[in-house]
């Protein structure tokens, strides 16, 4: 174990501001990282060609994937075209994708985050609804947009812990209630993933992976929103940062 802070890599969402390209993470996850983790966050860019991920994960601990405005492209798990106006990032899908698939492979701990659970499922070649609150006897996952950020990240539902899953050793409760920021969500589970919660809808919202050598934890909530204030929020984080620093 090194006394140096462990980093963290947080692949960015290509976006343009004005008319130009920028790579970008939300200091959400940022802070979370480096304050509920006790790590060092580094941003990586999703530039086109991707950076090497063998590079990447040789200067990396952990891995951190977030939530965006934008969605997985169907393409990339067999579904059908997306509807005008849903925003996509063709350049992150690229670089996260296999850097999730690399960095799971070689054991580096890693914590994935709304879109960063659903590009974990789609990795491992699991499928996504791309409408969750069209799925008959599915509730609607989506946030009040018009609402303040409080509202928008309050609890929204409640969820069920499942046995034999990661999260079941990181906290206590077996039923708590999350935010709900969302409109994709896990249609087919892949193969190596364990279902580790379920919403009261039967929405899978954690899962994680029984072979991984290594911490490797997905959340379709956000516990980066305030983690200081929620218990289940802190238990995770901390987890992280104990699962970085056996690590690095």
């Amino acid at each position: 174990m090194s006394s140096r802070l462990p980093v963290v890599g947080i692949p960015c969402d290509y976006r343009l501001a004005g008319a130009h390209p920028f790579h970008m993470a939300g200091e959400k996850y940022i802070a979370a990282v480096r304050d509920g983790a006790e790590a060092l966050p580094l941003l990586i860019p999703v530039l086109e060609p991707p950076l090497d991920p063998s590079e990447l994960l040789s200067r990396v601990d952990g891995l951190l994937f977030t939530g965006s405005p934008s969605n997985v492209a169907p393409d990339r798990y067999g579904g059908g075209a997306p509807r005008e106006g849903v925003l996509q990032d063709h350049r992150r899908d690229e670089t996260a994708l296999e850097l999730l698939r690399r960095g799971v492979a070689g054991g580096i701990p890693t914590l994935c985050i709304c879109r960063g659970f659903q590009e974990l499922n789609v990795a491992f070649g699991g499928t996504l609804h791309q409408h969750v609150h069209e799925v008959e006897g599915r509730r609607d996952h989506r946030e009040d947009k018009n609402a303040s950020l409080d509202v928008q990240y309050g609890p929204a539902h409640e969820l069920r812990v499942a046995k034999g899953g990661l999260l079941a050793r990181i906290v206590p409760e077996r039923m708590f209630r999350v935010n709900s920021l969302h409109s994709q969500g896990i249609d087919r589970l892949a193969q190596d993933l364990h279902a580790d919660a379920i919403a009261e809808d039967g929405q899978i919202e954690a899962v994680s992976m029984p072979s991984a050598q290594n911490f490797l934890l997905g959340v379709q909530w956000h516990p980066e929103w305030r983690w200081a204030e929620n218990p289940v929020s802190r238990a995770i984080f901390a987890a992280f940062g104990k699962a970085l620093r056996r690590a690095s």
